[in-house]
């Protein structure tokens, strides 16, 4: 299952087209992380709640580094246990 553009903005609750680069390339980012983690199970629903997360932390703390916020929520991390 792969996460739209559409959803993901939708998701976000982003409007206009202005951001759709960057959730594009979080997007991407995303699936390419979890699939460097060792996911396999991409055909489930935790997969795309687990990609939509990613983007949204990332999405929402752009820019945040260094002040903690570098490390992914205990929710993502469990759901990558998850689906390994």
């Amino acid at each position: 299952m792969v996460v739209e553009l559409k959803e993901m903005k939708h998701w976000l609750r982003v409007d206009g087209d202005e951001e759709d680069k960057l959730v594009s390339s979080l997007l991407s980012a995303a699936v390419k992380h979890l699939e460097k983690s060792g996911v396999k199970d991409t055909e489930n629903e935790l997969y795309n709640l687990a990609v939509k997360m990613l983007v949204t932390e990332w999405y929402e703390n752009r820019g945040a580094a260094g002040d903690g916020k570098d490390k992914l929520s205990y929710s993502v991390q469990s759901m990558i246990l998850q689906l390994k």
